[in-house]
């Protein structure tokens, strides 16, 4: 498997809060470049994911994954806490690319004070992080997310340091239970894979992936196709449209300056690749995407 050191683990913060519902937390089609963390305090609701719904309770903490669309359904009370973060644009495969997290995890009855010291904490030193409503198209614009994004960059040392410290207590209750994705048991696909992600801002050749993993260009193509059902160039243009979709949404670059960011020279082309990939361009991503 692919490790991630714990040093390399760099969580940011963009929203918490204590949120208090009745009958008015329905949102559809919600999707978003970070990962979302619920802890449910009273009342109930449901998760709809593609591939299944769950209903959301008491003493419970849920998971959703960046990029993962999902919707909302509540018909009466629901008072939980929200964690929106994501880990710092790097060039490594993060925490969220190498483990599958479970969807759902029980707080234990004697983990409860815990969990609600660690959430209560954070909505306290944090109050700036929390949202002005509950409605997902009401803070999906650039300029607010990006706001959020540069709270965080502006902190003390000491501040990020207690900050990613809770946000790392509450994330392992989760990673006890995470399995790590089994990319694939060919050693030389896993340097190829590991190659990407630490390169993905620069333009990376499939004959640079071919001598990584010791093989021809030819054979490359094949072998990455048969373990992961695309090419190694589809591959590297939706993980560099993923990172686009982070830097247009957490920061106020340009999209010509993003797209340079990425290793494109030609923003005309990134504008289109990314339209193809996400269905908008990437103003219009900016504008419209609902965290």
């Amino acid at each position: 498997m692919i490790q991630i050191p714990i040093e390399s683990i760099n969580l940011l913060l963009l929203n918490v809060g204590h949120a208090h519902h009745y009958a008015d937390w329905n949102w559809k089609n919600v999707s978003s470049p970070f990962v979302r963390i619920f802890y449910v305090t009273e009342g109930e609701a449901l998760l709809h994911l593609p591939e299944q719904t769950i209903r959301l309770q008491p003493g419970h903490m849920y998971f959703v994954p960046a990029y993962k669309m999902h919707s909302y359904e509540c018909h009466g009370l629901f008072d939980h806490y929200y964690l929106h973060m994501y880990e710092g644009v790097q060039g490594e495969m993060n925490v969220f690319e190498v483990y599958d997290l479970p969807t759902e995890v029980e707080v234990k009855v004697e983990g409860r004070e815990e969990m609600d010291t660690l959430f209560a904490y954070l909505c306290r030193e944090q109050p700036d992080a929390r949202l002005p409503q509950s409605d997902p198209t009401s803070y999906d614009t650039s300029g607010q997310t990006s706001d959020y994004a540069q709270r965080y960059r502006d902190m003390a040392l000491w501040e990020k340091m207690e900050l990613r410290g809770a946000m790392l207590m509450i994330l392992a209750r989760f990673m006890q239970h995470a399995t790590p994705r089994v990319w694939t048991s060919d050693e030389r696909m896993k340097r190829v894979l590991e190659h990407i992600h630490n390169h993905i801002s620069d333009n990376i050749d499939v004959e640079e992936l071919a001598n990584v993993a010791c093989v021809t260009k030819p054979y490359l193509i094949r072998l990455f196709k048969r373990e992961f059902g695309t090419s190694p160039i589809q591959y590297i243009n939706k993980k560099k449209v993923e990172r686009a979709g982070l830097l247009l949404f957490t920061t106020d670059l340009p999209v010509k300056e993003v797209a340079w960011q990425l290793g494109f020279s030609d923003d005309s082309y990134f504008i289109r690749l990314f339209r193809k990939q996400m269905g908008v361009t990437p103003q219009e991503y900016r504008e419209r995407v609902k965290p």
